[in-house]
């Protein structure tokens, strides 16, 4: 057992962050070298910890969503599959998204945390979490003239991380500056081709009044949908940002009281 004192030395590298690799049949054999594992992960999981996970959602990995209980609804199974299948195949050169839909407690942020575990720690892909209302805030906060952080400082990991998780989208009521705000995140992103997965418990139905949808005078007689709170156009680039997944069932965080659906 090392002593406080002692630091435990990679045997393959023996600390250099470099290994040593046998030349292929034929080769020249010069010493050739590669990066080490031990270097890899170190760097994935730096990777984590600035993932901004909620430490609720740290134990989410995609191996742990389970589907195998009593009245679960089949799109949870389906929508596991999809998400693992995303990070699988997962291109940078895509920037095609997951836009996951669901009430609350069928389990959506524990699928859009286990898919960015999985790049992170699997891949060495940059990811960023963040609940929606919590990166508003953020920004809003940024104009204080006491905070020595600006706005740009809150919005460009925002923008420049490979995959990034807006979790609960809508969550705030709309205002022109909400509506701005999430019109400046998403183009960005969108713009420069880089992967969103957005988590909400809003049905993706147009705002009310828009292309012939129910009437505002009915509005208040039903429940609001994903373009109510973020506004048609931003929906529709939605649709272009991401692929659909639809999550059906009961509240099972709150059946099982486990912090493991939501």
């Amino acid at each position: 057992m090392l002593s406080k004192t002692q630091v435990e030395v990679c045997r393959l590298c023996a600390g250099t962050g470099w290994r040593p690799i046998a030349a292929r049949s034929g080769e020249h054999q010069e010493r050739r070298v590669t990066r080490c594992d031990c270097r890899l992960q170190a760097r994935n999981q730096s990777l984590l910890a600035a993932a901004n996970i909620p430490r609720r959602y740290e134990h989410c990995e995609l191996a742990s969503y389970t589907t195998d209980f009593p009245g679960a609804h089949p799109s949870l199974a389906f929508a596991h599959l999809t998400a693992s299948k995303f990070a699988q195949e997962y291109d940078p050169r895509d920037g095609t998204g997951l836009l996951i839909i669901g009430k609350i407690g069928t389990g959506k942020t524990h699928l859009a945390v286990g898919i960015i575990k999985d790049l992170m720690l699997n891949q060495g892909i940059s990811c960023l979490f963040y609940d929606y209302r919590e990166l508003l805030k953020a920004i809003q906060n940024s104009y204080n003239a006491t905070v020595q952080t600006t706005e740009l400082d809150v919005l460009r990991p925002v923008f420049e991380t490979d995959v990034l998780v807006l979790d609960e989208l809508g969550a705030v009521k709309p205002t022109e500056w909400v509506w701005d705000t999430v019109s400046l995140i998403l183009n960005t992103r969108y713009n420069d081709n880089r992967t969103t997965i957005i988590t909400t418990n809003f049905e993706d139905q147009p705002a009310a009044g828009a292309n012939g949808a129910v009437s505002i005078a009915r509005a208040a007689t039903r429940a609001e949908t994903l373009g109510d709170r973020i506004g048609e156009r931003m929906r529709s680039r939605l649709h272009e940002m991401c692929r659909i997944i639809k999550m059906e069932g009961e509240d099972f965080r709150q059946k099982f009281r486990s912090a493991s659906f939501r």
